[in-house]
């Protein structure tokens, strides 16, 4: 008789700006579920975690272009909410962001990191309180948003993807998300009505829906 598979740990990856407690509302919705939840660092130490066995991933925002860079190893499927491959416009992408806010936006952070991260945060629609800003990650992670381009990476990547994208989302825009993963034919993209860039929060119990039909159609295909 065959042991039974391993439960799949679940491994969170926040976007630029907020840290690992973005993630609450989803993760209590997801309880059932073994996780595991990786910090950047914007606001203390950061957190790496380490994961055995077989992981589904799931980033938000910047947190998707993340794990494309490093998908973690035994990753079974990623689940991108508000998530891209790339942020910056340019050619071939002009539907990103203009490259002069981030521009901007990196020339403020150092004299003013307080002003930016709250101005970014609200724009998402978070008006809550953060801790001490810590330059080096958040300046190197804005140049990541300016500079970084990982569709080849998308477009070769060899698990099952499900896409979670804000109607309304004012960061990730719908032209951004439909250009990000045109070339995923099997993207299973979703998108929540009236929903804007910090679904985790927003519409922790949809995204756990989905999240939770992603991970039994990845066990009955198993």
């Amino acid at each position: 008789m065959q042991a039974a598979a391993a439960r799949p740990t679940l491994l969170f990856v926040h976007g630029w700006a907020f840290d690992a407690t973005v993630w609450t509302p989803l993760r209590a919705g997801l309880r059932e579920w073994p996780q595991a939840v990786f910090d950047a660092g914007y606001f203390g130490p950061g957190h790496e975690p380490d994961t055995n066995g077989p992981v589904i991933a799931i980033g938000h925002s910047l947190g998707l272009l993340r794990l494309l860079r490093k998908p973690p190893p035994g990753c079974l499927g990623l689940v991108s909410i508000n998530g891209f491959a790339r942020f910056a416009a340019g050619p071939g992408f002009e539907s990103g962001a203009a490259p002069r806010v981030l521009e901007r936006m990196s020339r403020r952070l150092s004299s003013d990191p307080v002003a930016v991260l709250r101005d970014f945060r609200q724009r998402c629609g978070d008006d809550t309180d953060f801790g001490e800003p810590q330059l080096a990650p958040l300046a190197r992670d804005l140049q990541a948003l300016r500079d970084e381009d990982r569709r080849a990476a998308l477009a070769a990547l060899p698990v099952p993807l499900q896409v979670l994208a804000g109607a309304d989302d004012p960061i990730v825009p719908a032209p951004m998300t439909q250009a990000t993963f045109a070339g995923r034919a099997d993207a299973q993209i979703h998108e929540r009505a009236g929903g804007g860039h910090l679904l985790p929060v927003s519409d922790a119990a949809w995204c756990a829906a989905h999240v939770r039909a992603f991970i039994s159609r990845l066990a009955a295909a198993a």
